[in-house]
């Protein structure tokens, strides 16, 4: 037994108990001493209880103790001290089979949880939680210590009665638990219709979370029904506050004399806009001129949003509340009231705009030589769309309108040139991804699917903004003032040893040693130009690297190749960017950096609620596509198609459709009659005895075979054999 034989409050114990048990402190100190884990027989034997009455009574002390966070039990039910478990806190992520993971806040490795933590938790509550060893699959386990912050206010779903009792089923893949609704809350909810509902008990491991509807939102078909889910599933804001209204009516409909005080009048320079057909905000316009001495003057003109837009006002709030603008297909929700953002801050044809200017001298080799920051007055000469300019590249301008912009269009075409030069030495990586742009017919219902061409138009203004960025970066790292980066750090040397392994099996080598820089990957990217599975490598590729984000601290951008790059070109759409006009403005009025209101600390946190927000709006535009897509294939049931094989999985492949850009699932079930293994280091799928081969990037015959729309998922069956190697 411990060096003390008996309980030190025992006396004290047996005042209050008839039959007393070893006492709280008793029982910490044996597990102190232990120094580990202990089973209840192993405490028993240690506190020679062998009566089964007094077993019991221990029982009840021990969940008493649990309660209480004096102690805990780890994964095999063994009881240890709190003091001894190293608590992290994070955030918990919530998976579509019940089970989830927690993610530290201090960037250690996630987590699995369990189905049965999972019960007391929902997606996105911030927890203490602590390692209880490892899961089958050898990943590090967790269990929840405490929930300090629920993150599901409300939720949104679909309504039921089943024998009269009443749920809502949430539409996040992330949240499995269903919401009890009491009879005198469903508030006239009808059978299947989509509801938002209020939380007014959260989910515990022994009872399911509790809610009143507080909106019914409509029948689950209804036309615009899949983004009014989106907004709700994902919390993002959507209506004006009453104080935001009013600051905005108070705004001038007109630049006014006065407001052009102070500026550099760049009204007779023939800039101009030159964006997607449907586009209704023109954040930046374009000049520029060939120099007569070699190079070229390159004029980037954004709105002057930070004129607008005061720090701390309820504008501001909400705009930074809002993060970025959110772009649904048919369907925007704004950062900023359409007022600005199709308005004073749009940089519309033939009206007088107030911006920020980024003038750039450029040499023929593609160098910013020198670089001046200023706030303008411009005169937008036309709104150009990539179509009509690319034409005109290919073509020539004819008429008389618009030959008078020839000039400034021959030398952004003659600097877009240069650009991309210098962007291929830099070793900026370039991936030939597929982007789509969904048709609507009368009804709100998709009636094509169509993939958008980039020609030289949308290059050359992609170019113009990164020499803008890049300026920019420089001119505020220079000053060393508070800031914020966009920042794509290098891949992880997990990924990179897995996409060598990949590289390897075709033949192909990535250079750089244990950290393959821009150039390495680029290298390998320029070997595979004319590879039929050039698909197939680069997706694998794109897959190793990690996310952009908003970070104060400069860390370069590895896709891109720069050492320091910013957004300062979307003021309107894009909070981060209004934050660099706002430090432009304070260099420019020359105030001293420490009197700059912003802290090194208030952009690390703005920077990580910008970067959460980005994420936010990418996962909601991709489930309403995904809704979308679904609506669009239940008439398409039956029906056969040609795909490629878009992604491979231990449980089946995802296929990708040619013609209308739809994937779908073949479950591994639906392949032919065989047993298969899963390859993930070559991605594919092999019949153990057949031989069948799966791999990612083959084409594929299949037939729709189902259509969920609730669970936004379509289910395929193949119609050849095998796949198809190129």
């Amino acid at each position: 037994m411990s060096k003390k034989s008996k309980d030190p409050f025992y006396k004290r114990e047996s005042e209050k108990y008839t039959d007393p048990v070893p006492s709280r402190e008793f029982i910490m100190e044996i597990l102190n001493e232990y120094g580990k884990p202990m089973s209840r027989n192993q405490l028993f034997d240690k506190l020679k209880i062998s009566d089964e009455h007094k077993q019991e009574s221990m029982g009840f002390r021990l969940k008493a103790m649990l309660r209480d966070g004096q102690i805990m039990q780890d994964r095999r039910n063994r009881f240890c001290l709190m003091q001894r478990i190293n608590l992290s806190r994070g955030i918990v992520q919530g998976h579509a089979d019940g089970f989830g993971f927690f993610i530290p806040d201090d960037g250690s490795e996630d987590m699995f949880l369990s189905a049965k933590e999972m019960r007391a938790v929902m997606h996105g509550d911030v927890v203490l939680a602590y390692q209880v060893g490892v899961d089958r699959r050898g990943r590090p386990e967790a269990k929840i210590h405490e929930v300090i912050e629920h993150a599901n206010a409300t939720v949104v779903g679909r309504f039921f009665t089943d024998h009269g009792v009443s749920f809502v089923l949430p539409d996040s893949k992330h949240l499995t638990q269903d919401i009890s609704i009491p009879q005198e809350m469903v508030n006239g909810a009808k059978n299947g219709q989509i509801v938002l509902v209020e939380l007014i008990a959260f989910p515990s491991k022994r009872a399911q979370a509790i809610g009143k509807v507080i909106h019914v939102l409509g029948e689950h078909m209804a036309p615009g029904m899949e983004i009014q889910v989106a907004l709700y599933a994902h919390g993002i804001p959507f209506e004006w506050p009453e104080d935001v209204s009013v600051e905005v009516a108070k705004i001038p409909q007109h630049v006014t004399e006065e407001q052009v005080k102070g500026r550099t009048d760049l009204r007779s320079l023939p800039f101009v806009t030159i964006d997607g057909e449907d586009a209704k905000d023109f954040d930046d316009a374009v000049y520029c001129y060939k120099k007569p001495k070699g190079g070229f003057q390159l004029y980037v003109a954004i709105a002057d949003v930070s004129n607008y837009v005061m720090q701390d006002s309820a504008l501001d709030k909400e705009a930074a509340r809002r993060g970025n603008s959110v772009y649904f297909p048919g369907k925007v929700i704004p950062m900023l009231p359409e007022a600005l953002s199709n308005g004073l801050c749009s940089l519309n044809p033939h009206v007088d705009r107030l911006c920020m200017v980024a003038e750039m001298s450029i040499s023929n080799e593609g160098k910013i030589s020198r670089s001046r920051f200023y706030r303008a007055v411009i005169h937008s000469h036309a709104r150009l769309t990539y179509t009509q300019v690319g034409s005109w590249l290919e073509q020539g301008a004819t008429d008389e309108q618009h030959v008078s912009l020839w000039p400034t269009l021959q030398a952004l075409h003659d600097l877009y040139h240069v650009l991309l030069v210098t962007r291929k030495l830099r070793g900026a990586m370039d991936f030939e991804t597929t982007e789509t742009r969904i048709e609507f017919d009368e009804h709100k219902k998709i009636q094509y699917i169509i993939p958008v061409i980039r020609n030289d138009a949308h290059k050359l203004i992609e170019e113009c903004m990164l020499a803008a960025n890049v300026a920019t970066a420089r001119f505020l790292e220079k000053a060393e003032i508070p800031t914020l980066y966009r920042v794509h750090a290098a891949p992880e040397e997990d990924k990179v040893t897995a996409l060598r392994q990949f590289l390897g099996e075709l033949g192909l080598q990535l250079s750089g040693g244990k950290k393959p820089g821009p150039k390495d990957f680029q290298r390998t990217m320029n070997a595979i130009e004319d590879r039929p599975d050039k698909h197939l490598i680069e997706t694998v590729m794109l897959r190793s690297l990690k996310q952009a984000l908003y970070v104060e601290a400069n860390e370069g951008h590895f896709g891109l190749a720069y050492s320091a790059y910013t957004h300062f070109t979307s003021p309107i759409r894009r909070y981060p960017d209004l934050l660099i006009h706002r430090a432009i403005g304070h260099l420019l009025d020359n105030n001293p950096v420490d009197e700059f209101s912003y802290t090194h600390e208030d952009m690390n946190r703005l920077g990580k609620h910008a970067s959460m927000t980005e994420r936010r709006a990418d996962e909601a535009t991709r489930e309403v596509i995904s809704w979308l897509k679904c609506e669009y294939m239940q008439d398409k049931l039956g029906q056969v198609f040609k795909g490629r094989i878009s992604a491979v999985t231990s449980f089946g492949i995802f296929v990708e459709l040619d013609e209308i850009y739809v994937e779908g699932l073949v479950h591994v079930t639906s392949l032919k009659n065989d047993y298969y293994t899963f390859d993930s280091v070559k991605h594919r799928l092999i019949g153990t005895r057949g031989g069948h081969v799966y791999r990612l990037g083959d084409k594929m015959t299949v037939l729709v075979a189902r259509v969920d729309l609730d669970e936004r998922k379509i289910d395929f069956e193949p119609v050849e054999e095998t796949a198809s190697h190129e």
